[in-house]
């Protein structure tokens, strides 16, 4: 078959011309011996990389090549290469992307997650036969989730930022760890999931969210399933729960409690105003060590008191039950054997685990059957691992783009960026991701070169990246 004779195919263009006439000498009978393989590189793609899909164990004695987004359909053609005569030809679905190489690679430039698909690859033998179809199923993550490599996706987490808020402040409920193929998220005031409870909910499909009953107009919920509270009173003391809902209907709900700092004068009852609290010490958990749950305000006539692991105060989340009176404990269906209670009301959990992290709840029994009851966030984290910086290209022209991108191995950790060894500057020229585990170069100029780090960080611990250097050279 002459390639020539595709390019003065009437009414076709030379892409359709070739492979219909391919098609038609092959009936589509491919053999079973083909060993072609194809990887990615990277393995692990994040949106605004740079990927190259190569193929393995090239047959001899072939005349073109193909990639095809999705299934072997003419009208899904990215490229095609003939080797007889070097020349390449874009497909219907070519995005102006995509490069196609001699030796069969595909490079894909600032991939987006609606390049996340099944890509095929096609030989065509010199007899004009379709000899084998290869396919490769490519995964682009988004980098609103993680810039990392975490070895499996932990629960949502949820921070409150600062820790403590005083009244007429502001408040950012900060959720880690959303789920990668979220659908809807929810917020809701309190523990129960009602409709009525309902704060606002975010529908990631069409990004928009919705106001619930219970929306004053001082809360704003953002795309990364934080909820920021404005102008915050005693009122806003409490529970807060948001649920997830992933594109598989798995559901996931997560509590935090939310403590204002107010004056004895702005509560109205005067009996209320010596609240019980709970205090960690230390307020930063490191896994392996130990944290005490440290009492405040203890009612006075105490008869009981019960730690529960969690919000509800359930049987099967009881910790352990200290009686005044008897002076005895009652261990629960959640004593781990590591937790201490105290005579005070305190209790110590100790060599903790990422498992203890969570709420827990201490609810008193005085004589006169009064009960109350306080909650404690108790939030273990892990030292942090060295990151590793990556580049989609190390040496680059003035007026291209670069993306650098830190992996972690480490969930729940905030990234920032360093230029020479100082924090980097960032301009109009760079943009960098809402976890800020990307950062963009969108115009490179000569004092971009040099060498980036980046530092990935918890409340108890950092570790640096090794450096990378950027050359940048002229057209």
């Amino acid at each position: 078959m002459e390639v020539s004779s595709v390019l003065l195919c009437s009414g076709c263009s030379p892409w359709q011309g070739f492979l219909l006439t391919a098609s038609l000498l092959t009936c589509w009978l491919l053999p079973t011996t083909a060993q072609v393989t194809l990887k990615s590189s990277p393995p692990q793609v994040v949106e605004g990389e740079n990927v190259l899909l190569s193929a393995d164990n090239l047959p001899e004695n072939i005349i073109a090549f193909a990639w095809y987004k999705g299934e072997t359909d003419m009208n899904r053609g990215i490229a095609l290469y003939s080797l007889r005569y070097t020349v390449s030809l874009t497909g219907p679905v070519h995005s102006g992307r995509e490069t196609l190489y001699s030796d069969g690679s595909l490079w894909i430039k600032n991939v987006t997650q609606e390049d996340t698909g099944f890509y095929t690859f096609r030989i065509i033998n010199n007899h004009g036969k379709i000899q084998s179809n290869t396919t490769l199923f490519l995964h682009v993550k988004s980098s609103l989730f993680v810039c990392g490599r975490p070895s499996n996706i932990d629960e949502p987490t949820i921070e409150s930022v600062p820790v403590s808020v005083s009244e007429w402040g502001s408040v950012l409920l900060r959720v880690h760890n959303l789920p990668e193929n979220l659908r809807t998220l929810f917020w809701y005031k309190g523990v129960l999931v009602l409709k009525k409870l309902e704060i606002a909910r975010y529908r990631t499909t069409k990004n928009t969210y919705e106001l619930g009953p219970v929306h004053s107009g001082r809360e704003t919920v953002y795309s990364n399933g934080s909820l920021l509270l404005q102008n915050v009173t005693w009122k806003d003391t409490g529970f807060y729960t948001l649920r997830t809902l992933s594109t598989d209907l798995k559901v996931e709900i997560t509590h935090i409690y939310l403590q204002v700092n107010t004056s004895l004068s702005s509560c109205c009852d005067p009996v209320t105003s010596v609240p019980l609290m709970i205090e960690p010490v230390p307020r930063h958990a490191v896994e392996g060590e130990s944290v005490l749950l440290y009492v405040h305000n203890l009612p006075e006539a105490l008869q009981t008191f019960s730690w529960y692991k969690g919000v509800y105060s359930l049987k099967e989340f009881k910790i352990a039950e200290y009686s005044i009176a008897t002076k005895s404990v009652f261990p629960g269906p959640a004593h781990r054997g590591r937790a201490t209670g105290y005579t005070n009301g305190s209790l110590l959990l100790q060599d903790l685990t990422a498992r203890d992290t969570g709420l827990y709840t201490l609810v008193t029994l005085d004589s006169n059957s009064k009960i109350k009851s306080a909650p404690v966030q108790v939030t273990v984290h892990k030292p942090v691992t060295q990151p590793f910086l990556r580049v989609t290209v190390s040496t680059v022209t003035v007026q291209s783009s670069v993306v650098f991108t830190c992996l972690s191995d480490n969930t729940g950790v905030s990234i920032r960026w360093l230029f020479k060894n100082r924090n980097l500057q960032v301009t109009e020229r760079m943009t960098l991701s809402p976890s800020n585990c990307q950062l963009r170069i969108h115009v490179v100029r000569r004092e971009d070169a040099g060498q980036y780090r980046c530092e990935a960080f918890n409340p108890i611990s950092s570790k640096t990246s090794r450096p990378v250097s950027l050359a940048v050279i002229s057209e």
